[in-house]
Protein backbone atom coordinates (compact mmCIF):
# COMPACT_ATOMS: atom_id res chain seq x y z
CA UNK A 1 0.00 0.00 0.00
CA UNK A 2 1.48 3.61 -0.85
CA UNK A 3 1.04 6.91 0.62
CA UNK A 4 -1.88 8.87 -0.53
CA UNK A 5 -0.81 11.77 -2.51
CA UNK A 6 -3.23 14.33 -4.38
CA UNK A 7 -2.56 17.35 -7.20
CA UNK A 8 -5.28 19.69 -7.01
CA UNK A 9 -7.32 18.67 -9.85
CA UNK A 10 -7.87 15.77 -7.45
CA UNK A 11 -8.73 17.69 -4.67
CA UNK A 12 -11.36 19.67 -6.51
CA UNK A 13 -13.10 16.47 -8.09
CA UNK A 14 -12.80 14.81 -4.20
CA UNK A 15 -14.46 18.75 -3.17
CA UNK A 16 -17.22 18.37 -6.24
CA UNK A 17 -18.02 15.16 -4.89
CA UNK A 18 -18.32 16.43 -1.13
CA UNK A 19 -20.28 18.83 -2.28
CA UNK A 20 -23.16 17.89 -4.65
CA UNK A 21 -23.46 14.46 -2.23
CA UNK A 22 -22.71 15.36 1.21
CA UNK A 23 -19.89 12.52 1.47
CA UNK A 24 -16.59 12.58 1.79
CA UNK A 25 -14.22 10.39 -0.12
CA UNK A 26 -11.99 8.30 1.00
CA UNK A 27 -9.89 8.58 -1.96
CA UNK A 28 -10.04 9.46 -5.68
CA UNK A 29 -7.75 9.35 -8.48
CA UNK A 30 -8.05 9.14 -12.33
CA UNK A 31 -7.75 5.69 -14.18
CA UNK A 32 -7.88 4.97 -17.96
CA UNK A 33 -9.90 8.22 -18.27
CA UNK A 34 -12.68 7.68 -15.15
CA UNK A 35 -12.45 9.62 -12.29
CA UNK A 36 -12.81 7.08 -9.64
CA UNK A 37 -14.09 7.70 -6.04
CA UNK A 38 -13.33 5.61 -3.06
CA UNK A 39 -15.95 6.26 -0.33
CA UNK A 40 -16.82 5.03 2.74
CA UNK A 41 -19.29 1.64 2.74
CA UNK A 42 -22.18 3.25 4.46
CA UNK A 43 -22.21 6.49 2.71
CA UNK A 44 -22.11 4.28 -0.93
CA UNK A 45 -25.92 4.97 -1.89
CA UNK A 46 -26.09 8.27 -0.91
CA UNK A 47 -23.58 8.74 -2.70
CA UNK A 48 -24.58 7.70 -5.99
CA UNK A 49 -28.44 8.39 -5.45
CA UNK A 50 -31.29 6.76 -5.48
CA UNK A 51 -31.35 6.01 -9.26
CA UNK A 52 -28.14 7.20 -9.74
CA UNK A 53 -29.27 10.86 -9.84
CA UNK A 54 -26.33 12.51 -7.80
CA UNK A 55 -23.89 9.78 -10.35
CA UNK A 56 -25.50 11.74 -13.21
CA UNK A 57 -24.79 15.13 -11.78
CA UNK A 58 -21.33 14.37 -10.86
CA UNK A 59 -20.65 12.65 -14.20
CA UNK A 60 -22.01 16.03 -15.89
CA UNK A 61 -20.15 18.44 -13.77
CA UNK A 62 -16.81 17.17 -13.89
CA UNK A 63 -17.10 16.36 -18.03
CA UNK A 64 -15.63 12.61 -17.31
CA UNK A 65 -16.98 9.28 -16.64
CA UNK A 66 -17.12 8.25 -13.06
CA UNK A 67 -16.82 5.10 -10.92
CA UNK A 68 -17.87 5.14 -7.24
CA UNK A 69 -16.67 2.28 -4.91
CA UNK A 70 -17.63 1.30 -1.66
CA UNK A 71 -14.69 1.60 0.53
CA UNK A 72 -13.28 -1.75 2.59
CA UNK A 73 -9.88 -2.26 4.68
CA UNK A 74 -10.18 -6.17 3.75
CA UNK A 75 -8.50 -6.67 -0.15
CA UNK A 76 -11.51 -9.09 -0.74
CA UNK A 77 -14.06 -6.99 0.47
CA UNK A 78 -12.71 -4.78 -1.50
CA UNK A 79 -12.24 -6.46 -4.68
CA UNK A 80 -15.93 -7.88 -4.82
CA UNK A 81 -17.30 -4.00 -4.35
CA UNK A 82 -14.86 -2.93 -7.69
CA UNK A 83 -16.13 -5.86 -9.73
CA UNK A 84 -19.76 -5.65 -8.02
CA UNK A 85 -21.40 -4.17 -11.21
CA UNK A 86 -20.18 -7.59 -13.13
CA UNK A 87 -21.99 -9.71 -10.22
CA UNK A 88 -18.87 -11.28 -8.89
CA UNK A 89 -18.70 -15.17 -7.54
CA UNK A 90 -15.80 -15.10 -5.59
CA UNK A 91 -12.23 -13.85 -5.39
CA UNK A 92 -9.09 -16.04 -5.33
CA UNK A 93 -5.84 -14.69 -3.54
CA UNK A 94 -2.44 -16.37 -4.15
CA UNK A 95 0.92 -15.16 -3.46
CA UNK A 96 2.84 -13.26 -6.32
CA UNK A 97 5.92 -14.47 -7.16
CA UNK A 98 7.74 -10.62 -7.12
CA UNK A 99 5.86 -9.97 -4.21
CA UNK A 100 2.40 -9.12 -2.50
CA UNK A 101 -0.89 -10.98 -3.77
CA UNK A 102 -2.91 -11.61 -6.96
CA UNK A 103 -6.58 -11.57 -7.00
CA UNK A 104 -8.28 -13.68 -9.28
CA UNK A 105 -11.92 -12.87 -9.80
CA UNK A 106 -14.81 -15.52 -10.59
CA UNK A 107 -17.90 -13.91 -12.71
CA UNK A 108 -20.36 -15.53 -14.59
CA UNK A 109 -19.45 -16.57 -17.75
CA UNK A 110 -21.87 -13.61 -19.63
CA UNK A 111 -19.83 -11.01 -17.35
CA UNK A 112 -16.67 -12.11 -18.00
CA UNK A 113 -15.61 -9.43 -21.43
CA UNK A 114 -17.46 -6.71 -19.14
CA UNK A 115 -15.32 -7.38 -15.80
CA UNK A 116 -12.09 -7.44 -18.21
CA UNK A 117 -13.33 -4.24 -20.58
CA UNK A 118 -12.12 -2.76 -23.62
CA UNK A 119 -8.59 -3.20 -23.87
CA UNK A 120 -8.21 -4.42 -20.28
CA UNK A 121 -9.31 -1.12 -18.80
CA UNK A 122 -11.76 -2.57 -16.19
CA UNK A 123 -8.51 -4.83 -14.73
CA UNK A 124 -6.40 -1.79 -14.96
CA UNK A 125 -8.93 0.54 -12.56
CA UNK A 126 -9.11 -2.19 -10.54
CA UNK A 127 -5.15 -2.91 -10.05
CA UNK A 128 -4.88 1.04 -9.79
CA UNK A 129 -7.30 1.13 -6.65
CA UNK A 130 -5.72 -2.21 -5.32
CA UNK A 131 -2.34 -1.29 -5.21
CA UNK A 132 -3.32 1.60 -3.52
CA UNK A 133 -5.05 0.45 -0.82
CA UNK A 134 -4.20 -3.36 -0.29
CA UNK A 135 -0.93 -5.48 -0.94
CA UNK A 136 -3.01 -7.13 -3.94
CA UNK A 137 -0.29 -6.05 -7.19
CA UNK A 138 -2.34 -8.14 -9.72
CA UNK A 139 -5.87 -9.02 -11.03
CA UNK A 140 -7.35 -11.22 -13.42
CA UNK A 141 -11.00 -12.35 -14.02
CA UNK A 142 -11.75 -16.09 -14.44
Amino acid sequence: MTSLTFDTDTLGYMRVLEDTTGVRPVDCLVAEGKIVFLVPSKDLRRAIGAKGERAQQLKSAMKREIQVIAFSEDAEELILNIFFPYSPVGVTLTAHPGGGRHATVQVSEGWKARAIGKEGKQLKIARAVLVRHSDVVSVSVA
